[in-house]
């Protein structure tokens, strides 16, 4: 079993993109780990497509046939949209910091759930589902 890249990589400078379409190759060969694959094409995956207005099925096709994380992004740019350099820097602010001090929309609620389920719930220096994700897969906070 295998874990995807880091959520804060990042591909023509939009972070979490490139971990997705690992996630995407890491099920056509059948690495990745049995409790990914529930959320495989929702949570971030789901918010990464609705933001460059694309469907996941069709990225997901894409990413099978083969190509470079930018080359499958510059596809997307064409099918949805092509976000501005402000649309980014607003998609990556909101992204990495989800789960930090957003009890309104639930999303602290399941990142300590979440915590609490790894025997991380006494981890305060793991503030964000980035964080998480990092932690989790043997990557440093």
């Amino acid at each position: 079993m295998s874990f995807p890249r880091s959520a804060h990589d990042a591909t023509l400078g939009l972070i979490y993109f490139a971990r997705m379409i690992d996630k995407m190759r890491l099920v056509r060969a059948g690495s990745l780990p049995a409790d990914y694959l529930p959320m495989v094409g929702e949570g971030f995956d789901g918010r990464i497509c609705r933001f460059l207005q694309v469907n996941y099925a069709d990225v997901r096709e894409r990413a099978a046939q083969g190509g470079t994380d930018e080359e499958i992004l510059e596809w997307c740019f064409r099918q949805g949209r092509r976000p501005n350099e402000e649309e980014i820097l607003i998609w990556n602010k909101y992204a990495s910091k989800t789960g930090w001090r957003d009890d309104d929309t639930g999303a602290t609620g399941r990142l300590e759930q979440n915590k609490a389920n790894s025997g991380l719930g006494h981890r305060i220096d793991i503030l964000t589902f980035f964080d998480y994700y990092d932690f989790d897969e043997g990557r440093r906070v």
